[in-house]
């Protein structure tokens, strides 16, 4: 069956970093859309990255230039490194896979940017 298992979440103080990792299993993950998505408490879920079979990227206005999204076909992962968090970054962070048939969802995992 399809597994999407997020890790990399923690807390981190404004300004730093981490690297949120997806391993996916079950579908053919070269062929697959893969993006981040994130839900803050209260909020909608948003999109946050997108990277396409071809490797082309897309990024939400809010994280551009902080976020970069990347995969590896050869270990079925996709990668969010996130760069000068900022407490408006706080959300649980979801792997997304867009297969020729369906959508899979993650289980999310918990980033708190807080000093």
């Amino acid at each position: 069956q399809v597994q999407l298992v997020e890790s990399g979440g923690g807390l981190v103080q404004p300004g730093g970093s981490l690297r949120l990792s997806c391993a996916a299993s079950g579908f053919t993950f070269s062929r697959s859309v893969m993006s981040w998505y994130r839900q803050a408490p209260g909020k909608e879920r948003e999109l946050v990255a997108t990277i396409r079979t071809g490797g082309n990227t897309n990024y939400a206005d809010s994280v551009k230039g902080r976020f970069t999204i990347s995969r590896d076909n050869s270990k079925n992962t996709v990668a969010l490194q996130m760069n000068n968090l900022k407490p408006e970054d706080t959300a649980v962070y979801y792997c997304y896979a867009l297969t020729i048939a369906k959508g899979y969802w993650g289980q999310g995992t918990q980033v708190t940017v807080s000093s």
